[in-house]
C-alpha cells in the first residue's frame, strides 16, 4: 500500500513537501493535486516511473504526457516560445491550461510527440503543486488521473487509495479536487488553436 500524506491545500508544510520531492527523486510515482484535476506524476528523467504510469493508465507509446512547470521561465527551458506565444503564456499562466509547443533538446525524446516533436506544458495555480515544483527545481512529468475504462476522473483521495493504492508510491491528499481537465491550446505556430475544451476559459483564444 502506498503512503498517504495529508497536506494543507493553501499552506503546505515544508517537511511534507520535502517528503514528496524525495519520493519523486528516488524514482517514485505520486498522485498530487493541481488546479484542474489530480494527476499522476514522476521525475522527468525516470523511464521506469514513466512506464509504471503507462501501465496504471494502460497508455500506448504515443500518449502525450505533460511537463508541469513552476513558472514561465522554467517552461521556456523546455519549449521554443515565439514572441506572440510568450505574451499568451504570460497572460494565462499559472492557470488550468496545457499549451502545446515545440520542444527543446532538454526534453527527453520519449516524452515528445513522435512526429511533431512537440510537448504539452503547463503551470498550475495550486499551492501544493507549486511547492513541490519549487522543492524539485525542475518539472514533474504528469498525466491526468483517470483510470482505464472510466469516464470520470478520481476526485477523492480516499477513493484513490482504494483503487490504486498498491500501484503508486505516494498519494498526496490536498482535499477533494475538480474533475475537469485543463483547456488545451496549441501554440506551435504562435497562433492559438484550442484543441480541447476544459476548465480554463477558451474564449480568448478564438
Amino acid at each position: 500500500m502506498s503512503d498517504f500524506l495529508q497536506v494543507h491545500p493553501s499552506d503546505p508544510e515544508d517537511r511534507n513537501i520535502k517528503q514528496i520531492a524525495n519520493v519523486l527523486l528516488a524514482g517514485g510515482v505520486i498522485v498530487y493535486p493541481t488546479d484542474s484535476t489530480y494527476a499522476l506524476g514522476c521525475h522527468i528523467g525516470d523511464k521506469g516511473a514513466l512506464d509504471r504510469i503507462r501501465r496504471i493508465r494502460q497508455l500506448g507509446d504515443k500518449h502525450n504526457f505533460t511537463l508541469v512547470c513552476k513558472d514561465l521561465s522554467s517552461l521556456a527551458s523546455y519549449a521554443q516560445v515565439h514572441n506572440s506565444a510568450y505574451r499568451i503564456l504570460k497572460a494565462y499562466t499559472p492557470g488550468p491550461y496545457t499549451f502545446i509547443l515545440k520542444a527543446t533538446p532538454e526534453v527527453p525524446r520519449r516524452l515528445l510527440h513522435p512526429k511533431k516533436k512537440t510537448i504539452g506544458l503547463r503551470v498550475p495555480d495550486n499551492a501544493i503543486a507549486q511547492a513541490i515544483l519549487g522543492k524539485m527545481g525542475e518539472p514533474i512529468m504528469s498525466t491526468s488521473l483517470i483510470l482505464p475504462g472510466e469516464d470520470e476522473r478520481l476526485v477523492d483521495p480516499y477513493d484513490m487509495r482504494l483503487k490504486i493504492g498498491k500501484l503508486v508510491d505516494l498519494i498526496v491528499d490536498g482535499g477533494v479536487c475538480g474533475a475537469e481537465a485543463t483547456t488545451m491550446v496549441d501554440l506551435v505556430d504562435g497562433v492559438p488553436v484550442v484543441i480541447r475544451e476544459g476548465k480554463g476559459d477558451s474564449e480568448p483564444f478564438r
